[in-house]
């Protein structure tokens, strides 16, 4: 008889977050506790091929074995690229300051 584990499946959407616990066998994959969560039935757009994935914020492939109270992640497409965000803020930084000095008349 195989030992149980209880790992946590967590997918997030903008302003709700799921989390379902599931009970499998010792061994089993990122993959099979996803499946069995029922994650994909309520969420069509999960892509095990395209969704990145993880195990306590670190990524991991669907066939990375499980140990005993994992939390498996889901992780969602970027909708922004992060970096040219920041070059974005930065840049819109500069101008306020830049902006900012003439407006106060230096005196």
């Amino acid at each position: 008889m195989s030992t149980q584990i209880h790992v946590d499946v967590v997918y997030a959407c903008p302003g709700q977050q799921k989390v379902v616990q599931v009970s499998l066998r010792e061994g089993a994959s990122v993959r099979e506790a996803i499946e069995l969560s029922g994650l994909r039935d309520e969420f069509p757009e999960i892509d095990l091929d395209k969704n990145k994935l993880g195990i306590w914020n670190k990524l991991a492939k669907a066939d990375a074995i499980l140990r005993d109270r994992d939390r498996v992640e889901i992780y969602r497409p970027l909708i922004a690229d992060p970096k040219e965000v920041r070059r974005q803020r930065a840049a819109e930084g500069k101008v306020m300051k830049k902006g900012g000095g003439e407006a106060a008349g230096m005196e």
